[in-house]
């Protein structure tokens, strides 16, 4: 297959009768694996509050009709957005291939103005590369253009447009592309829990319903998925399972991933499967702007264990930058006064937000609450880009569905200790110094120390 993507206008008759009609899906839960039944066989992924793009086999190639589209995309139960995604979604469906499948994407334009789409990290005819202006036309609204290429080397990839990318990929236009090995590899070893999502962020004021698109960096959702939590999707696997977690970043920032109770190795980027001698044990790892990162561990420990990004502003939700720190301020005085103006008044933040989590406020309209999500304790007192891997010896191979709260066994729970705690011996010379000054007996207080400098002929004393 040469040149560049072609409109569909210029394809056969013949071929324009074997284009796939297009699939749509709304719903924003995790849809279980795509088994191929045509093709060369796989292990498929599971998209974490996503799908996999069905295809169909036409004269030995697989084809796909991703439609470019304004979409709604629910962020979490009572919050809706007005996005710009593929096939009803934000993100897009995952795609995925075997290596060495001779793919044919068809891609319809039903957005306000042209796009393109740019196949990341894929080796391909230049002209197939997806670049407005340097590698094709633009697909104007209401066209249908055509990109045809083999997907030459197994991996991790994503998908976006390369025109507007501004207001498009701002908008939510993104997706996961994963190529399996054709062939066993010993880099490539046989996942069985295969996950993977995209990172993104969006500026959406409360009440409001459509992304600032103008926003660099103080954006007040951060997503997995286009979702945040408590809406996006636990993480369920079998105890002693191999858990593959394959992770793009499409927003503004780096985002350090994290996961308790388990140590992962960094095993492939969109650049390939990281040499064995080049992996180390990590229990986070940072993915940057532009990157894919996949990690791989047994998950050997049973339990509900937390997965987030470790940047603490990227686990709330509706953030508000510019808002005064008030920890240790006194506000009795003033909130009496102004209960009498205003009787619903409530004082906040001085003693830190976590009480934030207690109070039952009215929110604006498709607003979520800024730290939310309650586990088996309480309050999990966090939001945006945070979920759980639930490890279980009694999931089934292939069970994807949420097991409930881990039952702890005996003896396993922190606790309150009940017992008598002393006080704390305080410093006395506190505000001068960290420490007290404290001289030997046997050393006179103001000694004179004469300190012999490069080149002197003092002599030591």
């Amino acid at each position: 297959m040469t040149g560049g993507a072609v409109a569909a206008a210029a394809v056969s008759k013949v071929a324009l009768a074997a284009i796939p009609e297009p699939v749509i899906q709304t719903s924003p839960d995790t849809m279980p694996p795509l088994h191929p039944d045509t093709g060369r066989p796989y292990n498929p992924v599971v998209t974490l509050n996503g799908w996999t793009l069905p295809w169909r086999m036409h004269n030995g190639v697989k084809e796909f009709h991703l439609v470019a589209e304004p979409v709604v995309r629910e962020m979490a139960p009572g919050m809706k957005a007005h996005l710009w995604g593929y096939n009803g979604q934000s993100p897009g469906p995952t795609i995925e291939v075997v290596e060495g499948d001779k793919v044919r994407i068809f891609v319809t334009n039903k957005l306000p103005e042209h796009t393109s789409v740019h196949w990341h990290g894929q080796r391909l005819p230049n002209g197939m590369d997806g670049v407005t202006g340097l590698n094709q036309p633009g697909i104007a609204p209401g066209k249908t253009w055509v990109y045809e290429f083999v997907a030459r080397r197994p991996g991790t990839f994503m998908y976006h447009p390369h025109a507007d990318e501004m207001s498009q990929m701002a908008m939510g236009m993104m997706g996961m592309w994963i190529t399996h090995p054709k062939v066993p590899s010993a880099l490539i070893r046989e996942a069985d829990r295969d996950f993977c999502f995209m990172l993104n962020g969006y500026d959406i004021e409360p009440g409001a319903y459509t992304p600032k698109i103008m926003t660099m960096l103080e954006f007040n959702l951060w997503t997995w998925n286009s979702r945040v939590f408590p809406g996006i999707s636990p993480l369920c696997v079998r105890k002693n399972d191999r858990v593959r977690i394959r992770i793009g970043n499409l927003s503004m920032t780096n985002h350090p991933i994290h996961i308790h109770g388990h140590e992962f190795e960094v095993t492939g980027t969109d650049g390939g499967a990281v040499p064995l001698g080049a992996r180390w044990p990590e229990v986070t790892t940072d993915v940057a702007v532009g990157q894919m990162r996949q990690i791989e561990f047994i998950a050997n420990e049973e339990g509900d264990w937390a997965f987030h990004c470790h940047k603490s502003h990227h686990t709330m939700n509706a953030m508000g930058h510019k808002v005064p720190t008030f920890i240790g301020v006194d506000h009795t005085g003033i909130s009496k006064k102004m209960v009498k103006l205003l009787p619903d008044y409530m004082a906040m933040g001085d003693r830190g937000m976590g009480d934030m989590t207690e109070m039952d406020m009215p929110l604006p309209e498709n607003t979520v609450a800024m730290m939310t999500g309650d586990g088996p304790f309480g309050s999990v007192e966090m939001g945006g880009m945070f979920s759980v891997l639930k490890v279980r010896k009694d999931q089934k191979p292939g069970d994807y569905s949420d097991p409930g709260w881990f039952k702890h066994p005996d003896g396993t729970v922190a606790y309150e200790f009940k017992g008598l705690v002393r006080e704390p011996q305080r410093n006395s010379s506190a505000g001068k110094g960290s420490m007290p000054v404290k001289y030997s007996a046997d050393v006179p207080k103001n000694l004179e120390v004469k300190v012999s400098k490069p080149g002197s002929s003092m002599s030591h004393e």
